[in-house]
């Protein structure tokens, strides 16, 4: 069958096709991204506001007509913690699904790294053995770990990169206190998840997802976008201290000319590092492997065995 999957994140609104069946690989058939940043249309109250949520609008009618033109055969559309968070989130979904006819299924945290966790599990198999799972987002952090599909400890944590950029620094680049300050409060945030999250047992494969995990490994060295999916992608400790140096002295306008940092998505880069060095930290590994699955493929996955199982 054919699937569209609508992500509404806290920086993008990301629609994936794919053609897929129970038992095999989805195979993309069509991508397409609209850059809206809600998180930043986040107001004073805690609500969406009405620019952010128009802009949601115009994208998820258009994902609806691309889909259309596809020939999906069903439309999953899901957001996370931006329209999770907002306070009038109920009004928004109405208007979505009175404008657009798309029916948002806001994910909770929880369900986000239980999802991600059985992406990952799929991609890698069960040679991965005791797997743990780390996914930074726009507005929070997700972990899971354990030696099934679906994981034995799930968190979600408030510490997404565009989250805490808002939040903890002032400028561009930010002061080293401010950065120093950020540290401090990520590896107290951590320190009793990380705890339940070895309590699974030493884990086997320490794997991260997202785009926040790729463009740090990509500037630490690690083979491009157009290696391929399967090119093998890891973010060592070392190499991710050298990338954390460097980056905290630039502008983010300097740092997206760099390949794979995204324009969008460049100032929020030196935080996304500052989380993924405390969550190395806290778990006490030196590396993680990356892969190319995340929450859209689980979503997908999930939804497959429900159909067919």
């Amino acid at each position: 069958m054919r699937l569209g999957v609508l992500d509404v994140g806290s920086n993008t609104v990301h629609l994936l096709v794919v053609d897929a069946h129970r038992g095999a690989q989805p195979y993309p058939q069509h991508s397409r991204k609209s850059e809206l940043r809600l998180a930043e249309h986040i107001d004073g109250d805690g609500d969406l506001g009405e620019e952010g949520a128009d802009a949601l609008v115009r994208a998820a009618i258009s994902a609806r007509e691309a889909a259309d033109e596809l020939d999906c055969d069903e439309l999953l559309a899901f957001a996370t913690s931006a329209v999770r968070d907002a306070g009038n989130s109920g009004k928004v979904l109405k208007r979505v699904a009175e404008e657009a006819g798309v029916s948002l299924n806001v994910l909770s945290g929880e369900d986000e790294a239980r999802l991600t966790f059985l992406a990952v599990r799929r991609w890698f198999g069960w040679s991965a053995g005791n797997l743990v799972c780390l996914d930074i987002g726009g507005g929070s952090l997700e972990l899971g770990a354990g030696p099934d599909e679906d994981p034995a400890t799930a968190f979600s944590l408030p510490l997404g990169a565009a989250r805490l950029t808002r939040k903890w620094f002032s400028s561009d680049p930010p002061p080293k206190g401010e950065v120093a300050a950020l540290r401090d409060h990520v590896a107290k945030v951590l320190n009793e998840p990380a705890k339940r999250l070895l309590e699974c047992g030493p884990p086997d494969r320490v794997v991260a997802t997202s785009k926040t995990f790729r463009t740090l490994a990509r500037l630490a060295g690690a083979a491009p976008s157009s290696a391929g999916p399967r090119a093998r992608r890891v973010l060592n400790r070392n190499g991710l201290n050298q990338v954390h140096a460097f980056i905290s002295r630039m502008a983010s306008g300097n740092l997206a000319e760099l390949d794979g940092v995204s324009v969008g998505r460049a100032h929020q880069t030196l935080a996304g590092a500052v989380v993924a060095a405390g969550a190395m930290d806290a778990l006490g590994v030196d590396e993680l492997e990356l892969c190319p699955w995340a929450l859209r493929e689980g979503v997908i996955l999930r939804r497959l065995d429900w159909i067919e199982g």
